[in-house]
């Protein structure tokens, strides 16, 4: 199998989220993505709460990482580099999840990478909401989420 270019990013990206050790914990792995999309995932068994289904802050997390990823992915791309912060959150809880996670994060409605992009370049910040959610098997979503990150150029 030929290593990509965004293969060894995926892989970069995975060991710099997992050196993290709350998300050790979670025991996440970094799936696949598609430039517009990324998605991570994580076993339930260290993710799971009283009631034998996930943690709620573990969704969150995921969610939340998988926005922080997709916008540190873009970067990297781009030849950016840039410190990535999370600056608000807004999450829905719809259903709980009794099998393992996955969270699919991709740039909100309205949002454009190319004006992001060249936001920072030109001014040293930036902001994007990314869209995630938490899908579930059968159809529909357990979890769904609206991050803002900022984006601050290193140097």
């Amino acid at each position: 199998m030929t290593d990509t270019p965004r293969s060894a990013h995926l892989r970069a990206l995975e060991a710099e989220l997992l050196a993290m050790p709350p998300v050790a914990a979670m025991q996440l792995r970094v799936g696949d993505a598609d430039g517009e999309t990324l998605r991570l995932h994580a076993p339930l068994a260290p993710n799971v709460n009283d009631k034998a289904c996930a943690f709620g802050g573990s969704l969150t997390s995921l969610m939340t990482l998988a926005g922080w990823g997709l916008i540190a992915l873009r970067l990297v791309e781009a030849g950016l580099d840039a410190n990535v912060y999370v600056a608000d959150t807004k999450v829905q809880y719809r259903t709980p999840v009794y099998t393992d996670l996955t969270a699919v994060a991709v740039a909100d409605k309205g949002e454009s990478w190319a004006g992001f992009l060249e936001t920072l370049r030109n001014v040293g910040r930036a902001q994007m909401t990314v869209a995630a959610s938490v899908p579930l098997a059968e159809g529909g979503v357990a979890a769904d989420s609206r991050s803002r990150y900022v984006a601050i150029r290193k140097g």
